[in-house]
């Protein structure tokens, strides 16, 4: 099989092939086309992937290019993991906001708006490619906003199309260890939106344990969710929360925390000094690779855990592994017919009662050589359902808008979001981030 990484010059790729080196079972990836529109980000990561290789018998041969329909050409599966205005786009997406005094976040806020709409039009044209030159490709998208990305592609790829994303499954592995008890045996009650949703429940063979993970001050201790949120304020909403809904629950914290350097900003240093320490020393681009990486995930939300006295990441956590894990799962049920059970982005249809038909949820999902179904889902109480359901409004705008090009869409879609406080402030928004990224410009010219 092919795959085929689009934003292959990407930080994160090296986990993908990871988990590529590791998976033995038949079929697998044989090879894998490194999609990228900078040559020098592909020839460093390339390196990377040169040393993890080392030592393995047979690992999947790699290509790279910045033809974007050779890469798509007889892939058998699309990863699509690009960035619209690279990180230099994501430090704006958050300035702009923290200096009208709202959320500067990439996906949640009006960071994740401004992402949006940039990166729509680029993915539906990916989307449009992948039909032409892969028509029987599974593309796993993990392009953020992943939710709304996903609900894009899904109107050129239809049910081909699967986004995916690590906070869920992490959530629910440290609820389950919390419990002393195998992730893999626990069935979770989890619904929402990509960086929105909630676990209300935990099934331990044939019993809801999540109450007595509520209950138990020690144990709560042990969810990084939360430590983040508080241990009553999750206790009172008799859930769970994604880590990403401290932005709405913890608004002025967060904005607070904002003040010093931002983490696009942190990224956009860190990454700019890998990429040219491997160019310089590219027989250490492994080591090199290593260490960042590992900064990388200890300072994952380190200020909103500063804000909260949240504590640093457990080793455990940062040890377990991500998305990479979960794009290797996907394509192995499918490819090779394993059934599971996995927390996805796809289509509601009438999984979780409350959200268009049509709305991209993030649900458990039934997943085998067919593809991703999603589970019925409990209804979401009124207050995880009404955010729910404004921020889907908000997505589905977004949609509208950078397709149409329409700036009155884009206003309404900024002015929507439950973190903006005016239509004024949206207008200002918009004309902030067209100052400051060209590639939202060119959608929304002015």
């Amino acid at each position: 099989m092919r795959l085929a990484v689009l934003g292959g010059g990407g930080f994160r790729v090296p986990l993908v092939y990871g988990a590529l080196l590791r998976d033995t079972a038949k079929p697998r990836v044989e090879e894998v086309v490194l999609y990228d529109v900078s040559p020098q980000r592909l020839e460093v990561v390339a390196h990377v992937l040169r040393g993890l290789a080392a030592g393995y018998d047979d690992p999947p041969r790699v290509r790279t290019t910045t033809d974007l329909d050779t890469a798509l050409r007889d892939a058998s599966f699309v990863f699509s993991a690009v960035r619209v205005g690279g990180l230099a786009g994501r430090t704006a997406d958050e300035r702009v906001a923290l200096e009208l005094g709202l959320i500067g976040q990439e996906t949640t806020g009006p960071g994740g708006v401004a992402f949006g709409l940039r990166t729509v039009p680029v993915a539906v044209r990916v989307a449009e490619r992948i039909a032409a030159l892969a028509p029987r490709a599974w593309v796993i998208n993990f392009t953020n906003p992943a939710g709304m990305i996903t609900e894009a592609m899904r109107r050129v790829l239809g049910e081909r199309v699967i986004g995916i994303c690590d906070s869920p499954i992490g959530l629910v592995r440290r609820a389950a260890a919390a419990l002393g008890l195998d992730p893999a045996r626990v069935s979770p009650g989890y619904a929402g939106l990509n960086h929105l949703g909630w676990l209300y429940g935990l099934e331990h063979e044939g019993r809801d344990v999540l109450p007595r993970l509520l209950a138990d001050d020690a144990a709560l201790a042990q969810v990084e969710e939360a430590r983040l949120l508080g241990p009553d304020w999750v206790r009172g909403l008799g859930a769970v929360p994604n880590e990403y809904l401290y932005y709405y629950y913890f608004t002025r914290e967060a904005v607070a925390a904002g003040s010093g350097r931002t983490r696009g900003e942190s990224l956009l240093e860190q990454q700019d000094r890998f990429y040219a320490g491997v160019r310089e020393r590219p027989g250490d681009a492994l080591a090199q690779w290593t260490r960042a990486r590992r900064e990388r995930d200890t300072s994952y939300m380190a200020e909103a855990r500063e804000v909260t006295g949240a504590g640093d990441r457990s080793a455990a956590d940062l040890e377990a592994g991500g998305y990479e894990g979960i794009a290797l799962a996907l394509m192995a049920a499918i490819a090779r017919g394993e059934p599971t059970t996995m927390i996805l982005n796809v289509r509601n249809g009438t999984a979780l009662p409350g959200l268009p038909a049509d709305a991209v949820v993030e649900v458990p999902c039934a997943v085998d050589a067919s593809g991703a179904r999603p589970l019925a889902t409990r209804a979401l109480p009124g207050a995880f359902l009404g955010l729910a359901q404004q921020v889907k409004a908000v997505e589905q705008t977004v949609i509208e808008a950078a397709l149409t090009g329409s700036e009155h869409l884009a206003v309404t879609a900024f002015a929507l979001h439950p973190l903006v406080d005016s239509v004024s402030t949206a207008r200002r928004l918009l004309d902030g981030y067209r100052a400051r990224i060209p590639e939202l410009a060119a959608v929304f010219p002015g």
